[in-house]
C-alpha cells in the first residue's frame, strides 16, 4: 500500500489500525512482563495515550515464547501484525533468549520487539540491539517518570507501521 501524509494520519487516529487493501489490520501488542505492577502500569498508560489495540500480557519468557510458537492455550495467529513489549529479567526463559530465538526464527523475526526494563547496562543495551531489537527503553526508578515514559511509548505506537507475520 502506498503511503501519503492522509494516510498516516489516519493510522494515528486509528491508534495503530493498519488499512490495506480495505481491510483493518490492527497490531496486537504483546507485553512480557513478571512484574503485575509494572504490567497493569504499562497498559493503563498504554491506553491513557489512546491506543485501544488488543493486549496480550504474559508472566514470563517461556510464555510469551509458548504463545509465539503455537504451544499455548492462545494460538498465534499468522497473518496479523505484532508488536513485542518485552522485559529483559524475568523467570523460566529471560528476556534476552526470547529476543535471539524470535530474531533467529524465520517466521518470527520481523516482529519488532521493544526492551523495556529497568537495565541501563551498556553492554545488554548493545546485545539487544546486535539481536535485532528495535528500540530499547530504561524504566525510569521514579513512578511519575516511569508513567510518562510509557505514555510516550503509547504515543510512538500508535504511529508505527508494523508487518505481518
Amino acid at each position: 500500500m502506498a503511503s501519503s501524509p492522509y494516510v498516516d494520519i489516519i493510522v494515528r487516529m486509528l491508534g495503530g489500525v493498519v488499512m490495506e487493501n480495505d481491510k483493518q489490520k490492527e497490531i496486537v501488542i504483546l507485553i512480557a512482563e513478571d512484574d503485575d505492577g509494572h504490567a497493569e502500569l504499562a497498559i493503563e498508560n498504554i491506553r491513557e495515550a489512546g491506543v485501544n489495540n488488543k493486549i496480550i500480557r504474559f508472566r514470563d519468557g517461556q510464555e510469551i515464547w509458548d504463545f509465539l510458537t503455537g504451544q499455548s492455550f492462545t494460538k498465534f495467529e499468522h497473518g496479523k501484525s505484532y508488536l513485542l513489549l518485552l522485559d529483559i529479567r524475568m523467570p523460566k526463559l529471560d528476556g534476552v533468549e526470547v529476543l535471539r530465538r524470535v530474531k533467529t526464527d524465520e517466521n518470527l523475526k520481523n516482529i519488532p520487539v521493544m526492551i523495556l526494563t529497568t537495565t541501563d547496562d551498556p553492554h545488554e543495551i548493545e546485545s539487544c540491539y546486535r539481536l535485532g531489537c528495535s528500540c530499547f527503553v530504561t524504566k525510569p526508578v521514579d513512578f511519575t517518570q516511569f508513567s510518562e515514559a510509557l505514555k510516550r511509548l503509547g504515543l510512538f505506537i500508535m504511529v508505527m507501521r508494523v508487518p505481518e507475520i
